[in-house]
């Protein structure tokens, strides 16, 4: 399969956003997975609604909003510190244990694409030692994924045609998005989660990032 570039989502498919687990957990005993999925769940929906109403926040932002709600919602009381802390958590997550040795057998250009703002993307990417060609943030944009603005930056900055890039998300929504834009896209399942009704299809899905070199060929 000839293409000219590989764009990567990062939360959720290079970075694992639920490695925040353990320092939930430090911070409420035995509440880690639940303050995790919400506050992953609620991040997400506040990225739709402010793209719908035209009311953009950073990412950092939005992040911190909806750890906010999420310790509402479960009754939890939020210190300033527990606060600052698990924002920075954010900033150092775990990748994914396929994720290093998946990129280090692929060539040619490769970036990532992301609702991170850049205060909170660069520094997980430079901690990480994952090397890209581009880190774009759709903060220049002012608008989230799955706007097709977005996914037409990569290709802009990258400089390549649309049809010509694959993009990898383990995000449905996301790789939905991008498959709208007109990219080959590659669902990373993870979860063995059904494909979201979308009237679009990515071109292939995988069980794991690892999967990825063998479609390529």
């Amino acid at each position: 399969m000839k293409l000219d570039a590989l764009v990567f989502d990062a939360y959720g498919t290079l970075f694992d956003v639920h490695s925040i687990v353990r320092r939930c957990d430090e911070c409420w005993p035995g509440k880690g997975t639940p303050v995790s999925a919400l506050w992953r769940a609620k991040q997400l929906e506040y990225t739709w609604q402010r793209s719908l109403m035209r009311a953009y926040r950073p990412f950092s932002e939005v992040t911190r909003d909806a750890l906010r709600y999420t310790c509402d919602a479960l009754g939890l009381p939020l210190s300033q510190a527990h606060e600052d802390e698990l924002m920075d958590e954010y900033r150092r997550l775990d990748t994914f244990p396929d994720v290093e040795p998946t990129l280090k057998g692929l060539s040619g250009k490769r970036a990532i694409l992301s609702n991170g703002s850049p205060d909170m993307l660069e520094p997980l990417v430079t901690q990480s030692g994952l090397r890209f060609d581009a880190v774009l943030s759709v903060d220049e944009l002012k608008v989230f994924k799955p706007a097709p603005e977005v996914y037409a930056l990569a290709a802009k900055r990258l400089r390549v045609e649309a049809d010509r890039v694959a993009f990898v998300s383990s995000n449905c929504w996301d790789a939905l998005g991008a498959k709208a834009f007109g990219f080959r896209v590659f669902w990373i399942n993870r979860g063995s989660a059904p494909i979201d009704r979308l009237g679009v299809r990515p071109d292939a899905v995988l069980k794991t990032l690892g999967d990825l070199p063998e479609v390529l060929r």
